[in-house]
């Protein structure tokens, strides 16, 4: 077996696909067409604007029946057909492309056009091989893949309007949450972000709960079909990062920066304007109806608690805080203990102002 690095341009792909050059091999892929509209027009819109995606396998052997060389598609079916029946005007992208939402393959300009047809689709083209070899092949490589994470799995398994929806946000703020220290470039790529904004929000419809994979997938479920408080989460998502950005930059790469830390900031924000189910009992507050009484005097108070959290501070005045910030920071008991004292320190309440 050798395989043989190439790359081939859009418009070469459908030139072999309409020779008959090039052909799906069914016994390696599944039925085509199977990639839902979001999934479709977010591969679409990777190649508009110039990402790369992972390369695809050809199989490469002599037809005896024509004497002539075919190439079997062994993996690309999926990304194959949605290229082909874009160029064709057979869909139009949805919201995930930000630039070209609406739009059909005609509908762009001459230029864009050009430049999608000579994108270099990256191909390793398998030949000498047995289809035994072939099967081998793709065994010993998922042999080495990581398995994937609960994050990773709600998003190959779900493909509706709440998962492009997650992702938009994620790929918008993934500057943010590196610049501010919530998570690494590497965290991003195990979709800890995507996660994190799946917990927002699920908070917004739920309060402050214990995180749950069974929860958060019954969410990716729930709207997976008709997203109807999309505009409204939208909104209050966007307002959290607003705030975030305008107003902390002076604690980014700090305690206030931890991941279940921003979860709760972001819950003590939305309760304190919105109010959140549930919330209102638990940790003995009402909204004021703004997401903060002062915003002068908002960050001495999160930096005393920063502070406490940074110096494991049990025994002092934010010892219940800092005890919420230890070990199963996920679990609904020290979430309230995390929230209702960001919201009094969002309120001026904290330092006795």
């Amino acid at each position: 077996m050798r395989i043989d690095g190439s790359t081939y341009s859009i418009a070469e792909l459908k030139e072999m696909i309409e020779r008959k050059d090039l052909v799906v091999n069914r016994e390696y892929q599944r039925g085509s067409r199977l990639w839902p509209s979001g999934a479709r027009s977010y591969f679409i819109d990777t190649i508009l604007t110039s990402f790369p995606f992972p390369k695809m396998y050809f199989y490469e052997y002599l037809d005896r029946n024509n004497r002539r060389t075919k190439r079997d598609i062994v993996d690309g079916q999926q990304r194959i057909s949605a290229i082909i029946d874009f160029i064709d005007n057979k869909f139009a992208l949805t919201s995930v492309s930000t630039n070209y939402s609406g739009m059909r393959f005609n509908d762009l300009d001459e230029e864009t056009q050009n430049g999608f047809l000579g994108y270099s689709v990256p191909v390793d083209v398998i030949r000498n091989a047995e289809k035994s070899d072939i099967l081998e092949m793709f065994r010993r490589m998922n042999a080495y893949t990581l398995p994937l994470n609960d994050a990773e799995k709600r998003h190959s398994t779900y493909q509706g309007i709440f998962k492009w929806f997650v992702n938009e946000f994620a790929n918008q703020y993934s500057p943010v949450f590196v610049e501010f220290g919530i998570f690494t470039n590497r965290q991003i790529v195990r979709m800890a972000d995507a996660e994190l904004i799946s917990e927002m929000i699920l908070s917004l419809e739920q309060g402050v709960l214990s995180s749950s994979n069974t929860t958060l997938s019954n969410l990716y479920k729930k709207y997976d079909s008709e997203f109807v408080l999309e505009v409204e989460y939208r909104t209050k998502l966007n307002e959290f990062f607003g705030f975030v950005v305008n107003h902390l930059g002076e604690l980014r790469n700090g305690f206030l920066m931890k991941p279940y830390v921003i979860h709760s900031l972001f819950c003590a924000l939305m309760f304190n304007k919105y109010g959140l189910p549930n919330v209102e009992e638990k940790i003995g507050l009402e909204p004021i109806g703004a997401l903060t009484r002062n915003v002068e005097e908002v960050l001495p108070s999160l930096q005393a608690l920063a502070m406490a959290h940074e110096g494991k501070d049990l025994d002092g005045e934010f010892g219940e805080y800092v005890w919420g910030c230890t070990g199963g920071t996920n679990r609904e008991p020290r979430r309230i203990a995390r929230v209702r004292f960001l919201a009094l320190a969002l309120r001026g309440e904290l330092l006795g102002n």
